[in-house]
C-alpha cells in the first residue's frame, strides 16, 4: 500500500480516538423516568379522587339533587313517581292526581321547571303505565280491575277463549288490595307454579270435572299402567 494512504489512515484512526462521544440513553432514560412519575403522580392523584368520592358514597352524602342538570336526575324522579303511583293505586286510592300533587307527596316540589315541563309534556304523557285523565295523571295497569268479581270474569274470559291463565303479579298491579281479594275467591281459582317460580292464575271450571267409577275403563287403564303408542 502507498505509504501517503497508511500515514493517512493512521491520522484517521487517532482523530477517531480523540473525539469524545456523547451518549444520548442517559437523556432518554430521563426522559422516561420524569414521564413514568408524572403519570405515576396523576393516578395517584385520580386515585385519591376517586377513593373521596368512594367515601362520599359510603358515607351516605350522595345526594340526586347533585344531578338536577343531567338526565340521569330526571329518569329517577320520573321512576319514582310511577312506582308511587302504582303503589297508592295498589292499596285502592286510585283517583287521578296533578303534577303538583304528585310532586308534593313524593318529595320532588324543589324540581326546576325544566323538568316539570318535561314531566308534563313528554315522560308522564308517553310512559305506557300513567293514563292523563283531565289534565290530572293516575296509574294504568295491564288489567284495570275494581273487585274480585272482576276478576273472575277476567279469568272465566281468558278460559272460554282459550288464553290460559293471567300472571299473578299483573293481577297485584291492577287489582286494589289483591291478596284479600285472590284469597276469597277461594276455590274458584286455581295456581299454577312456573320453572321461573312466578305464579299464574286460573278460571276453576267446575262444569269440567267429572268423577270417574272404579270399574269403568279408564280406572281399567290407568290401573294397567300407561297406554304404548
Amino acid at each position: 500500500m502507498d505509504p501517503s494512504l497508511l500515514r493517512e489512515r493512521e491520522l484517521f484512526k487517532k482523530r477517531a480516538l480523540s473525539t469524545p462521544v456523547v451518549e444520548k440513553r442517559s437523556v432518554s432514560s430521563e426522559s422516561s423516568s420524569s414521564s413514568s412519575k408524572k403519570k405515576k403522580a396523576k393516578l395517584e392523584h385520580g386515585g385519591s379522587s376517586g377513593s373521596k368520592q368512594n367515601s362520599d358514597h359510603s358515607n351516605g352524602s350522595f345526594n340526586l339533587k347533585a344531578l338536577s342538570g343531567s338526565s340521569g336526575y330526571k329518569f329517577g324522579v320520573l321512576a319514582k313517581i310511577v312506582n308511587y303511583m302504582k303503589t297508592r293505586h295498589q292499596r285502592g286510592d286510585t283517583h287521578p292526581l296533578t303534577l303538583e300533587e304528585i310532586l308534593d307527596e313524593t318529595q320532588h316540589l324543589d324540581i326546576g321547571l325544566k323538568q316539570k315541563q318535561w314531566l308534563m309534556t313528554e315522560a308522564l304523557v308517553n310512559n305506557p303505565k300513567i293514563e292523563v285523565i283531565d289534565g290530572k295523571y293516575a296509574f294504568k295497569p295491564k288489567y284495570n280491575l275494581k273487585d274480585k268479581k272482576a276478576l273472575l270474569r277476567l279469568l272465566d274470559k281468558h278460559d272460554q277463549r282459550g288464553l290460559g291463565g293471567i300472571l299473578l303479579e299483573d293481577i297485584e298491579e291492577g287489582l286494589p288490595n289483591s291478596q284479600k281479594a285472590v284469597k276469597a275467591l277461594g276455590d274458584q281459582i286455581l295456581f299454577v307454579n312456573r320453572p321461573d317460580k312466578k305464579k299464574i292464575l286460573f278460571f276453576n271450571d267446575k262444569s269440567c270435572q267429572f268423577s270417574v267409577d272404579e270399574g269403568s275403563p279408564l280406572n281399567v287403564m290407568a290401573a294397567n299402567g300407561p297406554i304404548q303408542v
